[in-house]
């Protein structure tokens, strides 16, 4: 979708550029999406979710045509291809028999798409649904927004390359703002309806669930329900044929059923051991692990280690309320990254207690044994306690006078240890060379 918010944001006045902050959201599998959706009284296709062979011999429910779906996170699944060189995770059949056969090339094997890594990733489940014979297809997409508590994006170009008509036909796409109090009212309802070229009895179906798709958004507490395709059926049905649900991890008290639906077979160990532990964690692919204290504070460190020549390894952010435990597991989090070969540490303390965070370091460096560079900045509530106690720790920590400080000395530890490895190099294959002289010489 990046081009369609790309489009939005220079287009829609109700949407305005902001800073981009790494947050964790809870995603779902399609089928867990479609479950939502019928429980709001949204119309999709009968479906079933299988994950093994047996089961998908056992589907005997006759119907005109099947579409078989791998059940992954990434978008692109129908261009995509499997690692046993199977084509396609979404597939169709009117022959029942052949059910089984498709979700045996499925199951177990790993789906690479441009949205996923390289090696793709492993499918567990297929879904098994109903096809239905589309006349036309057409967008769908309420979001949150900073401005309105929501809006809705519409275009009667749906299907799966909704990028490129933001790009190519921005004219076919609608953004209307909605009221969270009043919610979408019935001219908002038949406004999009219309827009979408729905026409007859079918503009009014299709307003009805435009309604009921915005009543289970707010029930459900969700940042994005994007239905695409919303679809036209010859038996004059209007179904949300596929589903991308996401929700903000603040409402995990209110949705607890749906939050213990998520998968995590697919997501990052570490990002899934801090979120356990309240800690805001997304992992890159430098080697300056960052311990930070807030989500500017995190983006703003590791955009000034960049301007000085290095990588960060993480977005770490301990946030406003962390205790020592905390900050011992967010330490066991930045080691377990092979990658990571010295770590900065930069807080300012407002809530946070700069000696809280002090004895945390201590601690972690102790019970880890750490032997990479560390180097902390502290600012803030009790800051001067918080020197003392890293100063009489006798620990190899490298203290900063401020961020600027911090990020070079981060740095300048890789150089460092660069060069050290290089001269350890050389002398490695001196010494060698001397001991084969040696030897031949002794011969």
């Amino acid at each position: 979708m990046a081009a369609l918010f790309k489009h939005l944001m220079k287009t829609s006045s109700s949407i305005h550029k902001v800073a981009s902050v790494q947050v964790r959201y809870l995603n779902l599998l399609e089928y867990q999406s479609k479950a939502l959706l019928d429980s709001g009284g949204v119309a999709i296709q009968k479906f079933r979710v299988v994950e093994n062979l047996q089961e998908a011999k056992t589907l005997t429910q006759k119907v005109d045509e099947y579409v078989i779906k791998a059940q992954v996170l990434a978008g692109g699944r129908g261009l995509g291809h499997f690692d046993n060189g199977f084509k396609s995770g979404v597939h169709l059949t009117k022959d029942s028999s052949k059910v089984s056969e498709i979700a045996s090339n499925m199951l177990g094997h790993r789906l690479i798409t441009k949205q996923t890594p390289k090696e793709g990733i492993l499918v567990k489940k297929v879904m098994v649904a109903e096809s239905v014979n589309i006349m036309r297809e057409t967008y769908l997409c309420i979001l949150m927004d900073r401005r309105f508590p929501g809006f809705i994006i519409a275009s009667c170009a749906g299907g799966t390359d909704i990028e490129t008509v933001a790009e190519k036909t921005p004219h076919l796409i609608k953004t209307l703002p909605v009221d969270i109090v009043k919610g979408v009212t019935d001219e908002m309802a038949q406004e999009l309806s219309e827009f979408l070229e729905f026409k007859g009895k079918l503009k009014s179906k299709a307003a009805e669930q435009i309604k009921r798709l915005w009543k289970l958004f707010v029930k459900v507490d969700a940042l994005q329900m994007e239905i695409n395709p919303f679809v036209e059926t010859d038996k004059g049905e209007i179904i949300s044929v596929d589903a991308k649900l996401m929700f903000d991890d603040n409402a995990q008290f209110r949705q607890a059923d749906i939050f213990n639906m998520e998968d995590f077979s697919e997501s990052d160990p570490k990002e899934v051991e801090a979120a356990r532990a309240k800690l805001n964690y997304v992992a890159l692919s430098g080697n300056i692990g960052c311990l930070v204290n807030g989500a500017g504070l995190a983006m703003a460190t590791m955009d000034i280690i960049k301007l000085h020549g290095g990588e960060p390894a993480n977005f770490l952010d301990v946030g406003g309320g962390v205790q020592e435990e905390q900050v011992l597991k967010a330490f066991q989090i930045l080691v377990s990254d092979k990658n990571v070969k010295a770590i900065l540490v930069n807080v300012f303390g407002g809530i946070v207690n700069c000696a809280i965070i002090a004895n945390g370091i201590v601690n972690a460096s102790r019970n880890l044994n750490l032997n990479i560079p560390l180097v902390v900045r502290l600012e803030g509530t009790n800051v001067h306690e918080a020197k003392r106690i890293l100063a009489e720790s006798g620990l190899q920590i490298q203290p900063a006078s401020d961020l600027d400080d911090a990020a070079i000395k981060a740095v300048s530890c890789l150089n460092f240890e660069t060069i050290v490895q290089q001269n350890k190099h050389m002398r490695d294959i001196k010494t060698s060379g001397e001991f084969n002289r040696n030897c031949v010489s002794r011969s």
